[in-house]
């Protein structure tokens, strides 16, 4: 893979990241049915893409399965909470409220790691604040609206903390291994909640989450590991930050949810956000590189 291929995958696994809230709207089902499922063909995708890629598995510790089953429930707890706000609130205001994620994992690593948190990464939290303000048409709870962004805002919380315990693991965990095996803990944790439903999932929803499943999650992934043999971490975060404008544009066009001007003025800030904050985390590794 050249630099010019690589990066190409990088966009459309952007891109099916993006498609993951219009494929769990399309898809009528209950979220645990949506999530279960999707865990389901990701395991199915990402073990076929392994056994392809003859990718090599590390054997696990204790401690290696205790991350893995925690970041299993959290990534659960995510989806969950993220198609439940597509379902409140629709897609575009769940996918800028879970991009408010760098924020809180800036916050979190600054309390868990012990990391001084720096005046750039002050003016990310702000950007991250004001963005989520300008995206919520009013302050009611007892509106859709309001009630979906909060959703979505814990589903950002939820992956930030998924992301904090997939930094403690230091990367013994192959990504594509850890992806599996999270996925197969999510499986297990919906499968008492969606299975008394299973059976009447009609087969055009089954189509939606099978499509979830293999290709916004199993080849999106798959995609971004390869690329990453390619291209810098750095390019690779910031492809990624257009996931939101996907996922909008795609809403737009599919169900007419067209954003207003102060929902776009704030989905600009949160994106402006991400790609500071992967800026941010580029430079970390590159410092700790030289200093190594």
């Amino acid at each position: 893979m050249n630099h010019r291929t690589a990066l190409g995958a990088l966009h459309i696994g952007a891109l099916f990241f993006g498609l993951t809230g219009v494929f769990g709207k399309l898809a009528q089902a209950a979220p645990s049915v949506i999530v279960f499922g999707r865990a389901a063909f990701a395991v199915l995708a990402l073990g076929i893409f392994a056994r392809v890629a003859r990718k090599g598995w590390q054997p696990l510790q204790g401690q290696d399965w205790r991350r893995l089953a925690l970041g299993g429930v959290l990534l659960a707890g995510h989806w969950v909470s993220f198609f439940i706000a597509v379902k409140v609130a629709g897609v575009a205001i769940a996918t800028l409220g879970f991009a408010s994620f760098p924020a809180f994992t800036v916050i979190l690593e600054s309390l868990l790691f012990r990391e001084r948190v720096r005046s750039n990464e002050i003016m990310l939290v702000a950007l991250v604040s004001i963005g989520l303000i300008l995206v919520t048409p009013d302050f009611d709870l007892a509106s859709q609206a309001t009630g979906g962004l909060l959703w979505s805002v814990l589903s950002g919380l939820l992956f930030s903390l998924l992301s904090l315990t997939n930094r403690a693991s230091n990367g013994r965990v192959p990504a594509v291994q850890a992806a599996l095996c999270q996925n197969a803990v999510v499986a297990l944790c919906l499968l008492p909640a969606a299975a008394p439903a299973l059976t009447t999932v009609p087969a055009m929803d089954w189509l939606w989450i099978a499509l979830l499943g293999v290709f916004c999650t199993g080849v999106a992934h798959s995609l971004f590991v390869a690329s990453l043999a390619v291209i810098k971490a750095r390019t690779a975060a910031v492809v990624f930050a257009l996931e939101p404008v996907y996922g909008i544009a795609l809403a737009w066009l599919i169900f007419a949810e067209a954003p207003t001007l102060r929902m776009l003025v704030g989905g600009v800030l949160i994106i402006l956000a991400i790609v500071i904050s992967s800026r941010l985390a580029a430079g970390n590794q590159t410092a700790k590189a030289a200093a190594a």
